[in-house]
């Protein structure tokens, strides 16, 4: 299955391989406690194909058991804390048989029996699997099989060593991509406190993080907060931001708080992995993406991808490949030779009278407005034009909605054309991002209306 990567981790086994806080686990003890994991899961006679969901949050603990139902060939579920509410209905999709806590080390059957037939398809071939939930953002959760053998393929090639700081979660792809890179490297995966700012310079400064893998939203929260002031996070080579558009304004905040750093925009998908990607400076929202075994296109400015490890399928609908194995990743892009740049989703864009506004733009903007900490914006429906723009926005302190509405006006207008500036605007003081700190592009709880 994945013997290769085993033989990776045993040969130092006095590295340090999982940083928690206050404790460092060498990967001689995380080898050891993989192995207890294997024969727990002999015991009750876990077989290659068995569908089992993992239950929690990244932690030595279960990063052991990841591996040890790999090592046995089962079908993983990881379901984190932040996909709560929607555990039941993960576990029912994907047919889970057999449910695993890391933190308990509780083992327990479900009685289900899962037949669907892209289970049935990873069983043939005796390969561990992989269910990752779609974030839903566009509709329902799509469950998303992957062969998890074809996915780890690309790490046996050798690349650079870091002490990362494991952010996105064990249930998204981006946080899956972030443990296998720094495990089939000998680098360490650092587990913060908590995902706070304070949480995670806490973590830089305590394990001497080097490689922070994270969103934009995040980002803006963490140069808000002041907290790299508080922490000694020089320690820090490498910041890489995606899951969202990056806001210009915050990338060009970025860029002068953290001048020892590179930043590197990512690029990737639930349905086909992390692309190898390339900034084309460190302030620049201009990236090359690729690799080997990925492939892309741009038609009518729309971003395609075909890659060799590319998900099975969907459990719970239609492929959304081609015929020729290439996905429409709806993403909008605009191209410069072999450099792309990401406006957003095209299902997000709005149209005001036949003029496209990308939300992303808006909010840049926005973010750069005197005592605004947080901006989201989306279309609503307009009877004369079609939509209108417009805007939640999040103060660091409070000010009249009319001042604000009359301040942001002249503020957008001098950077704007007329039609992208927001005709609505609504000031909450409720986060506008989801648990995976990615932007919420929906109504929101309301403080008070601007508009």
């Amino acid at each position: 299955m994945i013997d290769w990567l085993f033989e990776h981790l045993g040969r130092n086994r006095s590295a340090g391989a999982v940083g928690t806080p206050g404790r460092t686990h060498t990967y001689g003890e995380l080898l050891d406690t993989i192995q207890a994991r294997i024969e727990d899961l002999a015991r009750i006679d876990v077989t290659p194909g068995t569908v089992a969901s993992l239950e929690g949050d990244y932690g030595a603990d279960s990063i052991a058991c990841f591996l040890a139902l790999a090592a046995r060939g089962a079908i993983i579920v990881p379901i984190s804390s932040d996909a709560a509410r929607s555990r039941d209905d993960f576990l029912e999709i994907s047919e889970v048989e057999l449910r695993v806590s890391p933190s308990t080390g509780e083992l327990r059957r479900t009685g289900r029996a899962a037949s669907h037939a892209l289970h049935q398809r990873l069983r043939e071939r005796q390969h561990a699997g992989l269910v990752l939930f779609t974030s839903g953002s566009t509709g329902t959760h799509k469950a998303a099989v992957h062969d998890l053998t074809a996915l780890l393929e690309k790490f046996k090639v050798a690349r650079n060593c870091y002490r990362t700081l494991v952010f996105l979660q064990i249930d998204h792809i981006g946080g899956v991509n972030t443990l296998f890179y720094t495990l089939s490297n000998g680098g360490m995966s650092v587990v913060p406190r908590d995902r706070s700012p304070d949480g995670v310079c806490q973590s830089i400064e305590e394990h001497r993080v080097e490689l922070l893998p994270t969103s934009p939203t995040f980002l803006n929260l963490l140069l808000l907060s002041n907290a790299s002031t508080r922490y000694d996070i020089s320690s820090l080579r490498l910041v890489t931001y995606g899951t969202e558009p990056m806001p210009e304004s915050t990338l060009a905040r970025l860029s002068a708080a953290f001048p020892h750093a590179e930043l590197q925009q990512t690029y990737g998908s639930t349905e086909f992995g992390i692309l190898r990607s390339k900034s084309r400076g460190r302030d620049s929202l201009w990236v090359r993406v690729g690799g080997e075994g990925y492939e892309t296109k741009v038609i009518d400015g729309r971003l395609w991808v075909r890659s060799t490890a590319a998900m099975l399928g969907y459990l719970n609908a239609p492929s959304p490949f081609d015929a020729d194995g290439f996905l429409d990743t709806g993403d909008l892009v605009e191209s410069d030779g072999e450099w792309l740049r990401i406006l957003g989703r095209r299902s997000e864009v709005i149209n005001v009278g036949g003029s496209k506004v990308h939300p992303a733009e808006v909010e840049s903007v926005l973010l750069a407005l005197d005592n605004v900490t947080d901006a989201c914006v989306r279309g609503e429906p307009h009877p004369i034009v079609g939509q209108i723009v417009t805007a939640t926005v999040r103060l660091a302190s409070t000010e009249p909605p009319a001042e604000f509405r009359a301040r942001m006006r002249t503020f957008c207008l001098e950077r704007l054309e007329p039609y992208k500036v927001p005709a609505r605007v609504t000031l909450s003081d409720q986060p506008l991002y989801s648990p995976r700190y990615k932007r919420v592009r929906k109504a929101g709880p309301v403080e008070e209306s601007a508009s």
